[in-house]
């Protein structure tokens, strides 16, 4: 069933007030006014009666946004229902029957903190939902029983009539009825930085979001003119209230490393337990320990083997990613998040602001002279003119200083020096125009202006009358195929069949258009006459302006690609534009575009099949965004979504990694994603990705270390009941090796470098978990290994006589020295003597401390009666541990020796191949 489905259109339908011969179930921007009136039962001059009105506010219920929120309590017991807590509770509980309190002190701070992260991390949600409500207004101008009054936006109705000025936020959903040069500001909602030109006439079916021109959306603003309005929808029903449900209908769900940590803990818990039963049987056939010891003996097994520190030791992983992140400025807001990033496959962004700059800039001048090439024509930087691939100097060329001087003096739009960075004011087109003549000049226009036309839809031009060079000119900038029409008006012969294909040229590329045309006019002329525009114009030429790419996002595009993820651009954006952009960033090597209206066509399933043939989705609504993040989860991918607008809201949210922007991004974006990018860089996005997967190689050493030494514990147990022995080790010791291992020797890996090839292994495969079978295998022998060392030291020294206390603080010893020396064999993929051996200083300190700490357990009065420790000599206490740490160091260096040589054998024959 498709989500979204019934708000790709905003059709007509019939209810207690429509007309069904008037108003069949068709989009209402084709309807013409006779029959919205009709539809809507209201009066387009009058408006509403108050009666009417009342009537509608009880019946539909105000025009406000409303959230059911979940209470706090619930919410934060509901963090508890995962594998991992359930292991953790019970890892407490047993250490509380055996009255380890420290230890289940420990656990139960970890239970509580993974418990508060995923509560602050629900409550981002409802931030999200909240600044959305904020975008609506509180009062506006309504008329009602033919009169002009003011009411609170919360109780407009559909079929109220909405006067608008520049400057009003828009209250709800509207059908205008009369546009006055009216513009607004519909970014939130497309995500397109320029202001759209309105209109009041029907307009064709099946047209996306950003082209119903004769539409006004709520959340939206007006920049220019004035207008009327209907009120189609309101409050729940509007493309806001639509983006709002679909934020609070879309579910968090866990990362791929919780999941891969749920079924590992799950699957550590079963195994623990399963082996615990086994041996408390065992043991009671063969009668091995009288029932209590046994009891007592099996519970210290399974509180040796559960590795309870891995909670605590991926959280300390995840928290420096998040602070390494912060630095490069990416902010993550929920610690998981962090590694997810170096699982994704697909990164899906937003073009303007992101992938470009969000600056229109002019890359193309058309004169008689031919066509001309621009590059950095940016305000304060040097411009550069090419014709055929050959700089030329613009001065050496007549043709291109007359287009500087239209272009300059008919823009209204200035530049600002603010934190050493030039910030436009004025229209994103007008700001090109001004920036090509700064950039080519070097200097501001002189402007002397006498009369002035501004820029009106209804003619689709402007014009300037100004004194320049001793001479009157009226200087016209518009679309090029109305002035093309303004001239053949006086001059039949002028042919602009040229033009016209320079023009179609352009506009292929993506590139907005503007024609630049200047008219001599008597020095007596004090006013702008429309009726005799067009008499002597004369056309300059064209020129092509464009949003252009970031330059540092195509070297970013390459990284991610190299590293196999997959870059998808999703705009509001005409597709055309849209794919030239997409090619000259290198998304890939065949475009494949498809628009928002062509999805509509498709059911989810088919859309899923097909989503992957697509880099480009142009011209998409906020619930196509949300339904191509959906389809491509549905085919197995982990993606990550950029976005900064209120339209991007949904998708960040339903993405396994939502991205927003930290400059331009609004607040609702930021509210719903899990990472902010600080600098609005790409380019930030593919350092997240390297760190990422850091992150996770530093997540998955620490696992690998932490499961052998402790399973090499409980295996210590488990042997000594099958031999029918002493235990070698005391609760309370393995107790200490948990503790000082959860304190010290685990964190050693946070602080690893990021190992050279990272980015060349490609997204990781998260339905293979986190360990391999190579992995589970050198878990078994490494346990097996440490276990057997320090039984079978035990054993021989106790043959010799010498007393058990000795035996046994020999064997914490090697427990010790094998988790030391296996730390070492972790560190890095290459051999142990390799030139990272010492860059991770930070190892060696912690190592001094763990020394050192075994130190006081041994050595201390208090200490050792506690521990059942005692002084073992140099020999037995130091010597033998270290021997059998350097074994094995040998023996897991060795497999690794055979892993690199059969992994160099599999990349030759793949070369070969």
């Amino acid at each position: 069933m498709r989500e979204f489905e019934e708000s790709n259109q905003t059709t007509v339908e019939n209810d207690d007030n429509a007309d069904d011969s008037s108003a069949p179930s068709r989009p209402l921007w084709q309807l013409n006014a006779f029959q919205l009136a009709q539809h809507f039962q209201t009066d387009l001059t009058a408006g509403l009666t108050s009666k009417a009105a009342h009537k509608r506010l009880l019946q539909n219920g105000p025009n406000e946004l409303t959230t059911v929120k979940e209470k706090w309590i619930h919410r934060f017991f509901k963090q508890f229902n995962n594998t991992i807590s359930y292991v953790l509770t019970a890892t407490a509980l047993i250490s509380l029957l055996l009255r380890h309190y420290p230890d289940a002190i420990v656990i139960g701070t970890v239970i509580i903190a993974n418990a508060l992260i995923g509560f602050f991390q629900e409550l981002s949600a409802d931030g999200a939902l909240d600044k959305l409500k904020a975008l609506l207004v509180s009062h506006t101008s309504v008329i009602r029983d033919g009169k002009k009054i003011t009411i609170a936006a919360r109780e407009l109705v559909v079929g109220d009539l909405v006067q608008l000025e520049a400057g009003d936020r828009i209250p709800a959903d509207l059908r205008l009825l009369a546009a006055d040069n009216l513009t607004t500001q519909e970014s939130i909602l497309t995500g397109e930085a320029a202001a759209v030109v309105k209109t009041e006439e029907p307009l064709p079916a099946d047209l996306p979001l950003a082209e119903r021109t004769n539409m006004a959306f709520a959340g939206t603003a007006v920049t220019t003119g004035s207008g009327t309005g209907l009120v189609i929808a309101a409050g729940q029903q509007t493309e806001l209230g639509k983006i709002q449900q679909a934020v609070s209908q879309t579910k968090t769900k866990p990362t791929p490393l919780m999941q891969n940590l749920n079924r590992l803990g799950w699957q550590l818990s079963l195994a623990i337990v399963i082996l615990a039963v086994l041996m408390f049987i065992i043991g009671a056939v063969l009668k091995i320990y009288s029932l209590p010891v046994l009891l007592i003996a099996v519970v210290t097994m399974v509180v040796g083997s559960m590795p309870e520190g891995m909670p605590a030791s991926v959280s300390v992983v995840l928290a420096m990613g998040t602070r390494q992140l912060a630095h490069k400025k990416a902010i993550v807001k929920s610690l998981p998040a962090v590694e997810t990033l170096g699982a994704v496959d697909i990164v899906n962004t937003d073009k303007t602001g992101t992938l470009t700059k969000n600056e229109m800039a002019v890359t193309d001048i058309i004169t008689t002279a031919g066509a001309f090439a621009v590059s950095e024509s940016n305000y304060g930087q040097q411009a550069h003119l090419f014709k055929k691939h050959q700089e030329i100097d613009w001065q050496d060329e007549p043709t291109i200083a007359p287009i500087l001087k239209v272009a300059g003096l008919t823009s209204d739009a200035a530049f600002n020096l603010k934190n050493d960075q030039w910030q436009l004011t004025g229209e994103p087109t007008d700001g090109a125009l001004t920036a090509l003549y700064h950039s080519f000049t070097g200097k501001q226009p002189e402007l002397n202006e006498v009369d002035s036309l501004p820029f009106d839809s209804s003619i689709r031009y402007s014009a300037r009358l100004v004194d320049l060079d001793q001479h009157r000119y009226l200087l016209v900038k518009g679309a090029p195929q109305t002035l093309f029409k303004l001239i053949q008006q006086f001059k039949p012969a002028f042919v602009s069949d040229h033009w016209a294909k320079e023009v179609l040229h352009l506009a292929k590329q993506g590139k907005r258009v503007v024609a630049l045309a200047a008219q001599p006019v008597a020095a007596t002329v004090k006013e702008i006459d429309q009726a005799v525009i067009g008499q002597q114009l004369q056309l300059l030429g064209l020129v092509g302006i464009i949003d252009p790419p970031r330059t540092e996002a195509a070297a970013a595009v390459k990284q991610l690609h190299y590293a196999g993820v997959k870059v998808k651009m999703i705009t509001g954006d005409d597709p055309n534009t849209a794919a030239t952009i997409a090619r000259k960033l290198g998304l890939a090597d065949d475009i494949q575009v498809i628009t928002g209206p062509e999805m509509a066509q498709m059911t989810d399933e088919q859309f899923a099949k097909q989503v992957d043939r697509y880099t480009v989705f142009a011209r998409t609504t906020p619930q196509d965004k949300h339904r191509i993040v959906a389809a491509q989860q549905k085919q197995g991918h982990i993606v990550a979504m950029t976005g900064d607008g209120v339209n991007d809201a949904p998708a960040l949210k339903q993405a396994d990694i939502g991205v927003a922007m930290g400059i331009k991004g609004t607040d609702v974006a930021k509210e719903a994603a899990d990472m902010v990018l600080a600098d609005d860089n790409f380019a930030t996005i593919q350092t997240a990705v390297r760190e990422g997967r850091h992150v996770f190689d530093n997540i998955r050493k620490s696992i690998r270390f932490l499961l052998p030494t402790s399973f090499a514990e409980g295996l210590i147990v488990v042997l000594s009941i099958l031999l029918d022995q002493q235990l070698p080790l005391y609760p309370t010791q393995l107790l200490w090796i948990n503790m000082v291992s959860a304190l010290t020797i685990q964190f050693a890996f946070i602080f690893e470098p990021i190992e050279k090839g990272i980015m060349a292994r490609g997204p990781r495969q998260i339905g293979q978990g986190i360990l391999n079978k190579s992995d589970i295998a050198e878990i078994a022998y490494v346990s097996l290994l440490i276990a057997g060392l320090g039984i079978g030291a035990y054993d021989l020294l106790v043959g010799f006589g010498v007393p058990a206390l000795v035996g046994s603080t020999m064997t914490l010893n090697i427990i010790i020295f094998g988790k030391i020396f296996y730390l070492f064999n972790l560190r890095t993929r290459q051999l142990v003597f390799s030139r990272s051996f010492f860059k991770n200083k930070m190892a060696f300190v912690i190592i001094g401390v763990l020394l050192l700490l075994q130190l006081v357990i041994i050595y201390l009065p208090f200490m050792q009666d506690v521990f059942y420790t005692t002084d073992p000599g140099l020999l037995w206490g130091w010597g033998v541990p270290l021997i059998a740490g350097i074994i094995v160091l040998i023996v897991t260096e060795i497999n690794k020796m055979f892993k690199l040589y059969f992994t160099r054998q599999k990349l030759q024959k793949q070369h070969f191949e």
